[in-house]
């Protein structure tokens, strides 16, 4: 990750344009929209990828928050409710998911086994705040790490996690985009609904075959006689 200036605060936030509570995905559209402006600006390129770097990793923006002096348990806290229980088994999935490609890519490319927030989110068909999610609990079993460029990588202990706790297939590529997969699954073809016959233009059809059947005459009957 770059750094400013020795000595220089960056407030993240405000180099974003964004507020405190900002989920993901609305950190993501700010660094996109500032990344296409200052394409040619390297000093404001480089200050806007560090604050999103930051911001976008849990980690990282809770350490700079509490440096900021940002309060995110202000208001009223509630429960979500049923979807708190349908989300357990989809974090699980989508954590297994995250390590697969992670794994993946250290298998692939070891000389640079690592992966962005960006490449990431770019991959996960998941919103950015399950994503944090994620990384926070594989982060804090230690399955996964930071560089010093605040990309990501698997560690042994993530890889032999994943080897002795192998996901199904079905369920790791739920949460992968299609364009993301090298040679994706070709999508099915639904199977066409049988076209019945109508019945009456059939009926129809036989009795016209019947009618022009011509009719056999039914032979005369012979009467044997025998002499006396």
């Amino acid at each position: 990750m770059s750094a400013p200036p020795a000595g220089k605060f960056q407030d993240h936030y405000i180099v974003l344009g964004v507020e405190t509570n900002a989920d993901s995905d609305a950190v993501l559209a700010a660094y996109a929209k500032l990344a296409e402006k200052y394409a040619g600006d390297e000093a404001k390129l480089s200050s806007v990828t560090q604050a999103y770097e930051v911001l976008a990793d849990p980690d990282l923006r809770s350490s700079f928050d509490k440096v900021k002096g940002v309060d995110h348990e202000a208001g009223n806290p509630k429960f979500s409710g049923t979807e708190f229980f349908d989300s357990l088994e989809q974090s699980a999935g989508l954590r297994s998911a995250v390590l697969c490609l992670l794994y993946d890519r250290m298998r692939m490319k070891s000389f640079k086994p690592t992966l962005s927030m960006r490449h990431l989110e770019a991959m996960l068909q998941v919103k950015g705040e399950g994503l944090n999610f994620a990384l926070f609990y594989l982060k804090k079993r230690g399955f996964v790490f930071n560089d010093d460029k605040s990309a990501l990588a698997i560690t042994v202990d993530g890889m032999d996690f994943l080897e002795q706790n192998r996901p199904s297939p079905e369920i790791v590529m739920a949460f992968i985009k299609p364009d993301a997969v090298i040679n994706p699954p070709p999508k099915p073809i639904p199977p066409q609904p049988k076209v019945e016959e109508p019945v009456m233009p059939v009926l129809n059809s036989l009795n016209k075959a019947l009618q022009k059947k011509p009719v056999e005459e039914p032979q005369e009957r012979m009467t044997l006689r025998f002499k006396p």
